[in-house]
């Protein structure tokens, strides 16, 4: 037994789940009220002990284990979730190497370091009068002692070796300051100072460790105005997001996150009780930090400045996803990128714009009410893009049209659901007033593929599929743990072949595989790494995936790739057999789920509970899509079968 079934077998989900939900026993089951959106009518939220698992097949039609829950109600990741859930089972997960223990004690005690500098900057800012000017400016921003506090806000005073000398006093040596980010080599040799006579801005992960800081200058002259901690072992601002660690129960209870840039872009709001902000730092929005976002919420709104939001930022991240800017604190809009990883995280994100000359700050300072105007306002991506484009141009000019056409039809065409590129062609139509059909019409020009002639298969050809048809057949007779273990012991070792089962899905009128396509949260935890493996060009997918996977999971996955070692990648039935495989598992998913709704309406019927309609919809939309799956797998068995 692994280590992530004995802990499953060790704790009752009915207990842990119990713990934030005020379950009723019904039959065998539970049920209740979703904890993870707003609903006080239908208890939509049910528990089976029997498989230790659960679903709401309400807002947020989400499901899964005991380690889905707990990571979903906490913002954990899987490895969190394990190490705490393990520690509650009374289950010993394998000891850390001498090299990782080592690592660890060595990561403690550089993150004491920087907490150490929090109360040393602090100090300066509250205690002495060279962090007078500082506090004065802070004041002038209209920020309360209280405010000032909740954010741990601070001073690096001025000169080349206050910090250097402090630290070394304290014990520490100049390796670990280095190492942390508090002092720069010079060229010449020695060190000094990395933040001098600026405000401090401790920035935590999601954990709420101390990962490194923001510092704003205080004089016109120092450049850059904003400078961040460099890259160290804990600090890398592509995974993290400002603010989060305040954010996360603000974020879940209001099932919305609105991202800013700039410090003060979240601390001003917060003040202000918007408590569901963060920022990102300077670079364009990662899908790592969308991934952690998507945790807590799938509605995320990015809130921009005018000018990032204009014409030349829109086309700019259109042409090209930019990983820096020039100046630390714009932030990259990248429309392409946004859409891509919406699609792929099955998450809402929008796009509002600041009045022009006006941070997030200024707007809540001058009317609290105008922000919540501003996010109620926020438009989709294509939307924004297409309004911005089109702002302030003559669109009567045929040039102007063919220039917008071309910007936008390649993102409308990005989008996986055909009723929204739908919906997008028509509102492009109408705001360029031009009529849909030769909208439609480009499009279908630039996606027609060249016409080839089939060849008919040999004999041979065709009794060389017989195998393959066997081997599908077996797959997806085996039980559903089995079938979930086959498709991803080709994903991992074939990562890119979920690009090619996502144009067949979308070519079906389905979504792209998801990680909820998998029912075990172990499962999704390495479909993810897979995709993750895509966006990374350093090591082969299959090494980065390995590389990149806590150890009961890496044991596991070792396990399962031994079903793919003799994979041919170069044969066309691999991507076949992982499409069919992908079918079977969402039609097995489907039933299961249609099975548990109708024992559900049954159950409420027989308490005499008339409000059904919530179990109703969820069947009826289940079995749309089970005819787009049952037609998807008969024209890729009579492919087979004909081929």
């Amino acid at each position: 037994m692994s280590s992530i079934e004995e802990i499953k077998a060790r704790l009752d989900i009915i207990d842990i789940v119990s713990e934030t939900v005020q379950l009723k026993r019904s039959g065998k089951n539970h049920t209740g009220f979703c904890p993870f959106h707003p609903n006080s009518r239908t208890p939509a939220f049910v528990v089976w002990p029997d498989t230790g698992t659960w679903r709401c097949f309400g807002q947020c039609n989400e499901g899964g284990d005991i380690f889905k829950f707990v990571m979903k109600r906490e913002g954990w990741d899987f490895p969190e979730a394990l190490q705490n859930l393990a520690q509650r089972a009374g289950v010993e997960l394998r000891p850390p190497s001498p090299k990782e223990e080592a690592q660890k004690e060595e990561y403690a005690r550089l993150r004491a370091l920087l907490e150490e500098a929090v109360t040393y900057f602090r100090h300066q800012l509250i205690n002495t009068e060279t962090g007078k000017p500082a506090l004065d400016y802070l004041y002038n921003r209209s920020l309360s002692d209280e405010t000032i506090e909740t954010f741990e806000l601070g001073y690096a005073p001025a000169g080349y070796e206050n910090i250097l000398k402090y630290f070394l006093d304290k014990g520490y040596t100049e390796g670990e300051m280095l190492d942390v980010g508090l002092i720069s080599e010079r060229d010449s040799g020695g060190h000094f100072d990395r933040f001098r006579n600026r405000v401090m801005f401790p920035i935590r992960d999601n954990q709420k460790r101390m990962t490194g800081f923001g510092a704003r200058a205080l004089v016109p002259d120092d450049n850059p105005k904003y400078l961040n901690s460099p890259q160290t072992v804990l600090f890398d601002k592509s995974h993290l997001l400002y603010g989060l660690d305040k954010a996360r129960k603000s974020i879940r209870s209001d099932d919305q996150v609105v991202i800013v840039e700039g410090y003060f872009g979240v601390i001003g709001p917060y003040q202000a009780g918007y408590t569901n902000l963060v920022a990102s730092m300077g670079t364009a929005l990662t899908e790592h930090q969308l991934r952690i976002l998507k945790r807590l919420t799938r509605r995320m709104i990015l809130a921009l400045d005018a000018d990032a939001a204009g014409v030349k930022a829109t086309m700019r991240g259109l042409q090209v996803a930019r990983e820096t800017l020039d100046r630390e604190t714009d932030m990259v809009f990248n429309a392409r990128g946004l859409l891509r990883n919406e699609g792929r995280l099955n998450a809402d994100i929008r796009v509002t714009t600041l009045p022009e000359g006006l941070d997030p700050d200024d707007v809540v300072n001058q009317n609290p009410e105008l922000w919540l105007e501003l996010v109620e306002a926020a438009k989709p991506i294509v939307v924004h893009v297409m309004e911005t484009l089109a702002a302030n141009q003559d669109i009567e000019d045929a040039k102007v049209k063919t220039e917008v056409v071309n910007q936008v039809m390649p993102l409308i065409q990005d989008i996986p659901s055909a009723i929204e590129r739908d919906t997008y062609i028509q509102q492009l139509a109408r705001l360029l007033k031009v009529d849909e059909r030769a909208l439609l019409a480009d499009q279908r020009t630039s996606r027609r593929p060249p016409r080839t002639r089939r060849r008919r298969k040999t004999k041979a050809e065709r009794e060389s599929l017989q195998p393959e048809k066997k081997a599908v057949g077996s797959a997806i007779s085996l039980p559903i743990k089995s079938l979930e273990e086959y498709c991803l012991s080709i994903i991992i070792r074939l990562p890119d072949l979920i690009y090619r089962v996502d144009r067949a899905l979308q070519h079906s009128n389905l979504s792209r595989v998801a990680p909820n396509d998998f029912q075990l949260t172990n499962h999704q935890e390495l479909f993810k790494v897979s995709l993750d493996s895509l966006e990374q060009d350093h090591l082969e997918p299959v090494n980065f995936a390995l590389d990149n996977l806590p150890l009961p999971l890496l044991e596991y996955a070792d396990q399962i790739l031994m079903q793919s070692k003799d994979l041919n990648p170069y044969e066309e039935r691999v991507l076949e057999d992982l499409l069919r495989s992908i079918l079977r598992l969402r039609e097995f998913n489907l039933r299961q789920s249609n099975n548990q709704l109708r024992f559900l309406m049954e159950d409420a019927q027989e308490q005499g509970a008339l409000r059904t309609e919530t179990y109703q919809h969820a069947i009826h939309k289940n079995a749309q899509t089970l005819i787009h799956i049952q037609k998807a797998l008969e024209t890729r068995m009579s492919q087979a079968l004909t081929g």
